[in-house]
C-alpha cells in the first residue's frame, strides 16, 4: 500500500483530503453567514445594503460608495465577505489541519467562538485598516461587534467538518448523530430568521420591549429629525465638495442615515401602529448639534474654495450632537434593538468625524477602538 493510501485510511475508515473538506466547509459556512447577516441586519437596526457596500470599499475603495447602494457594490461586498469567511475556514482546517482536522465536532464547536473572536479581530484591527488593505473606512464605520457576530455565525457551521472529512458512510455513528442534529438546528434557525424577516418586511416586527416608552419614542423622533438634517447637509457636500474623497464620504453619510431613518420609521409603525411624528421647532432648537437655518445657508452658500472646510466644521458639530444622543440611548433601559442601533450610530458618526479629518493607519485603529467604547467627541 502506498503512503498516500495509508494516510487516507484510519482504522479501516477512509478519510477525504482535508483541503477538499476545508474548501467545502468554507463554501457552506460563508454562505450560511451571508444569509444570516442579510436576515438579521434590519432586526438590529442595520441597513444590509449599506453594510455590504461598506465591506465593498475594502477592495474597491471609493468606487463602491453611492446613495442608494448600487447592486454592483452590494454584490461586491457579499463576494468579498464570502471570500474572507471562506479563507478563514480553509486556514482553520487546511493550514492548521495538522491539529484541527481530526477533532470531534463537539471540540470544534468549543473552538468556534474563540476562532471567531480571533478572525474578526484580525480583520477589524489589522488586515483591513492596516496591511494589506490600508482602508480605515470599514473599521471606523462599523463597530467590531458586527463583524464578530458575522464570524460567529460562520464558525457555528464548523462542526460539519467532522462529517465532510470522511468518505461517505465512513464517519463514526456518534459524529453522524451530532452533525445531523447540528445541521437540522442550523436549518431551523435559518427558517426561523426567514419567517421573522418576512413578517418584519410586512410591518410586523417583534414587539417593542423597552422599559421606558416615552424615552424610546423621544429618541427615535429626535435622531430621525437630526438625521434628516444631516442628509440635507451631506447632499450638498456630495455635489459641491472639492476633495473627491470627501464627496464620496458625504455620499456614504447620505446612504447610512437614510437607511437608519427607514428602519426607525419601520420600527415606529410596527411597534406603535402610527407614522413616525415630526419634531417641533422647539425640540429642534434644543437638540445637540442641530444647526440653525442660518448655519445651513452658510454651508450651502460657501464659496467653492471654502466649502470643504465649512462643511467639515459644521458636519463635525452636527455629528457630535448625534453621538451625544446615541450615547444616552445606549446607556438607557430602552429596547435592546434600539440600543444596539444607537451604539452603532455613536461609533459610525465618531468615525466619520475622524475620516473627514483624514485619519488613517494606526491612528484610525486607535480612534475606532476608543469610539467603540465611549463618546470621545463631547
Amino acid at each position: 500500500m502506498s503512503p498516500p493510501d495509508q494516510a487516507g485510511i484510519a482504522n479501516g475508515r477512509r478519510r477525504r483530503p482535508r483541503w477538499i473538506a476545508a474548501v467545502e466547509l468554507g463554501l457552506i459556512s460563508s454562505t450560511f453567514s451571508t444569509i444570516v447577516s442579510q436576515l438579521v441586519a434590519a432586526r438590529m437596526g442595520r441597513d444590509a445594503g449599506v453594510d455590504w457596500m461598506t465591506v465593498a470599499t475594502i477592495p474597491a475603495r471609493d468606487w463602491a460608495l453611492s446613495s442608494p447602494p448600487s447592486w454592483s457594490a452590494i454584490l461586491t461586498g457579499i463576494a468579498f465577505h464570502q471570500w474572507a469567511d471562506f479563507s478563514w475556514a480553509v486556514v482553520f482546517f487546511g493550514v492548521l489541519g495538522r491539529w484541527t482536522a481530526d477533532l470531534r465536532p463537539a471540540v470544534i464547536l468549543l473552538l468556534a467562538l474563540p476562532w471567531a473572536i480571533f478572525s474578526s479581530g484580525m480583520e477589524w484591527f489589522v488586515l483591513v485598516p492596516l496591511f494589506p488593505f490600508w482602508q480605515p473606512l470599514f473599521t471606523l464605520q462599523q463597530p467590531y461587534w458586527i463583524g464578530l457576530l458575522v464570524h460567529a455565525s460562520s464558525a457555528l457551521v464548523y462542526p460539519l467538518f467532522a462529517r465532510l472529512r470522511w468518505a461517505r458512510g465512513a464517519a463514526t455513528e456518534r459524529d453522524v448523530r451530532f452533525t445531523d442534529a447540528w445541521l437540522a438546528g442550523a436549518l431551523v434557525l435559518l427558517a426561523a430568521l426567514g419567517i421573522i424577516a418576512l413578517f418584519g418586511s410586512q410591518g410586523r416586527e417583534p414587539p417593542w420591549i423597552g422599559a421606558d416608552r416615552d424615552a424610546d419614542q423621544t429618541y427615535m423622533r429626535h435622531i430621525a429629525t437630526h438625521h434628516a438634517q444631516g442628509i440635507e447637509l451631506a447632499r450638498s457636500a456630495a455635489r459641491r465638495a472639492q476633495d473627491p474623497h470627501l464627496r464620496k464620504l458625504a455620499v456614504l453619510m447620505v446612504a447610512s442615515q437614510t437607511g437608519e431613518n427607514k428602519i426607525l420609521e419601520h420600527w415606529w409603525l410596527s411597534w406603535f401602529d402610527t407614522s413616525l411624528p415630526d419634531c417641533s421647532s422647539e425640540e429642534r432648537a434644543a437638540m445637540p448639534g442641530f444647526l440653525t437655518p442660518a448655519e445651513i445657508r452658510l454651508v450651502k452658500l460657501a464659496a467653492p474654495e471654502q466649502f470643504d472646510a465649512v462643511f467639515v466644521e459644521m458636519m463635525s458639530r452636527h455629528h457630535r450632537g448625534a453621538v451625544k444622543m446615541a450615547d444616552q440611548m445606549w446607556h438607557s433601559h430602552g429596547d435592546p434593538r434600539l440600543r444596539a442601533m444607537a451604539h452603532a450610530i455613536r461609533h459610525e458618526q465618531q468615525g466619520e468625524i475622524a475620516l473627514m479629518h483624514g485619519e488613517s493607519g494606526i491612528a484610525a485603529v486607535v480612534s475606532a477602538t476608543r469610539n467603540m467604547l465611549g463618546n470621545n467627541v463631547n
